[in-house]
């Protein structure tokens, strides 16, 4: 697994894909994929891809995590 290139929150960009998600997690991108797929995650579909708003991805790790990012 590579590590993230960023080092803040304001570095990323709009949208995040399934590779980026995976690196901000520390998870593999299989686990990212499915993670993508569940209910609850903040993932939308273009086309055949899916991604991720990076607004929407940081309000649901400060949900998961009681807001302690």
């Amino acid at each position: 697994m590579k590590e993230s290139k960023f080092t803040t929150y304001d570095e990323l960009p709009l949208f995040l894909n399934a590779e980026m998600v995976a690196k901000l997690l520390g998870i593999s991108i299989s686990s990212s994929y499915e993670l993508m797929h569940e209910k609850g995650f903040p993932s939308l579909r273009i086309g055949s891809r899916l991604i991720v708003p990076k607004e929407k991805f940081r309000q649901w790790v400060e949900e998961k995590t009681g807001g302690h990012i």
